[in-house]
């Protein structure tokens, strides 16, 4: 199986690929856009247009491997940014195949319920004694 460690580079291609590219497409996005040497265990990381499919490409000293993640009813954060090859570590790249948003939003508001202690019942109140 992928023998992802902490150790493993991850390079994300932010933007549109073309979600039909597979092993050699991929290979030559991560070759002549990310500037990457593909056979050192790194892990190149694309999505489609729609931001609801990855597609993973990962040399393993044998041979390739492409993993594609379909989400059903969301899409990923992906990011949109003028670069043209975005590093993170493989924790951060756990956290956006579990759905979580990488960046941080400054003065985001929430507003959060206040929790209010139960009112206690009126037979327990009469039952009290001072």
């Amino acid at each position: 199986m992928l023998g992802l460690s902490d150790q493993t580079r991850v390079f994300l291609r932010p933007g549109v690929t073309d979600g039909r590219l597979s092993f050699e497409g991929l290979r030559a996005l991560a070759v002549n856009v990310i500037r990457r040497d593909v056979l050192a265990g790194h892990l190149f990381v694309f999505c489609n247009r729609r931001h609801n499919r990855i597609r993973c490409l990962y040399w393993d000293g044998s041979g390739f491997w492409v993993a594609t993640k379909r989400l059903e009813r969301a899409t990923f954060d992906w990011p949109k940014t003028e670069q043209a090859v975005m590093e993170m570590s493989v924790a951060q790249l756990r956290l956006l195949l579990e759905g979580f948003e990488l960046k941080r939003r400054r003065g985001w508001y929430r507003r959060e319920e206040k929790l209010q202690a139960p009112k206690p019942e009126p037979e327990l109140l009469a039952t009290r004694t001072l």
